[in-house]
């Protein structure tokens, strides 16, 4: 565990009422686990221990889904067609997913997280965002309860998982990034502008490589450039990412974690390190973010009746197709197949596509099913 000063900033205690500190500062973690799907398949096979692993696809079709850090080095990365991945290294490992043990995995990561808050965001089953202003165990430090809790993942589960501290959720993120793999990072109050002004514009969460592109062509390179840009031009060039770039560069995030917030959509997307436009290589994708999608759908216990598939063309023009059922969609056969029609409608492609997402909407949890269920009965 790498080394991290004691004194994280945050020291003028908890008002528990409010669920932030004194000065109204919160003390916000991420956990980002390290290369999750494919960390836990190295832990369960030990033959895969230090080779180059890709999660997903094989070596000649699909599209990988992770890649271990042996892999990364080579380019090997998420979302990559499995052909341009295996001739970047040759050596590589391709191994089924196995959604089932990576949700147990995460099941035990949160299990952990509740000793030291009941304030958990998840985003995903590798990372989520914990309050731990109110510190329920009396440990006197954001960045010591982050390091308490890396390091009983490390003992308990054999896994590593990298954190970020800080004030708002926008900078405990970027921070989590910052020493990856196995790391932590603390961005003390009053640090934050500053932190961020240093940082390329890529790294900021949303900005893709070709958002960067764009950017460069307008003289914005980093976050200081990007503060020094007024509202009126960022509404201009980039619409309505123009607010969250506005605040982002300054540091600002006034976002609770928010453990128990209603999800209106459960869903995920990809960018893609190519372009693609084939039939069998955007099949594929859809599959794997299929795949994706569902276990967050039954890790939120969620029910919903529409599917909607979204591609951005590599001009960044953008489409979504939409097709609703009558009933619930019944399990992740139903999910994928309404993708594949939605997708099979718009083929073949005007043009090649940098981005693909796949979501399920109009839901209902299985817990409101319940209090709906029972108020019916109770005017009976």
């Amino acid at each position: 565990m790498r080394p991290t000063a004691p004194d994280d900033g945050f020291d003028h205690g908890p008002d528990h009422n409010s669920g932030v500190d004194a000065v109204g500062l919160r003390k916000i973690i991420h956990i980002d686990m390290d290369a999750f799907y494919a960390s836990v398949e190295q832990r369960d096979d030990p033959s895969l221990k230090g080779k180059p692993v890709a999660v997903g696809g094989s070596a000649s079709r699909g599209v990988v889904a992770a890649a271990s850090y042996e892999a990364r080095r080579f380019g090997v990365r998420s979302a990559m067609p499995s052909a341009r991945a295996r001739r970047l290294c040759p050596d590589l490992v391709f191994v089924r997913p196995r959604f089932d043990a990576y949700r147990a995995v995460s099941r035990q990561i949160h299990a952990i997280f509740r000793d030291y808050t009941s304030l958990i965001e998840p985003l995903s089953l590798d990372e989520a965002y914990l309050d731990v202003t109110a510190d329920l165990r009396g440990i006197g430090s954001a960045t010591r309860i982050a390091e308490l809790i890396r390091q009983r993942i490390r003992d308990d589960l054999q896994l590593t998982a990298s954190a970020g501290v800080s004030y708002n959720k926008f900078l405990a993120k970027i921070a989590s990034d910052q020493n990856k793999p196995d790391g932590l990072c603390l961005i003390r109050p009053g640090e934050g502008a500053a932190f961020v002004a240093a940082l390329p514009v890529r790294r900021f969460h949303g900005v893709g490589p070709r958002g960067a592109e764009k950017m460069a062509k307008l003289g914005i390179a980093t976050g200081a450039d990007l503060a020094a840009q007024d509202i009126a031009f960022l509404k201009t060039h980039f619409g309505s990412l123009a607010d969250y770039l506005y605040r982002a560069a300054r540091g600002i995030d006034l976002r609770p974690v928010r453990p128990d917030r209603p999800r209106k959509s459960v869903g995920a997307e990809r960018t893609f390190a190519q372009d693609i436009a084939t039939g069998p290589a955007l099949r594929e994708t859809l599959d794997t973010i299929a795949d994706i999608v569902w276990e967050r759908i039954e890790r939120a216990q969620a029910r919903g009746r529409t599917v909607t598939l979204k591609m951005r063309y590599a001009d960044f023009a953008l489409v979504t197709r939409a097709r609703s059922v009558d009933h619930w969609v019944a399990g992740k056969a139903e999910f994928a197949a309404l993708g594949h029609a939605l997708l099979d409608e718009m083929l073949p492609l005007p043009q090649p596509i940098r981005l693909m997402g796949l979501t399920l909407s109009s839901l209902e949890s299985e817990s409101e099913e319940r209090e709906k269920d029972t108020a019916q009965l109770s005017l009976l």
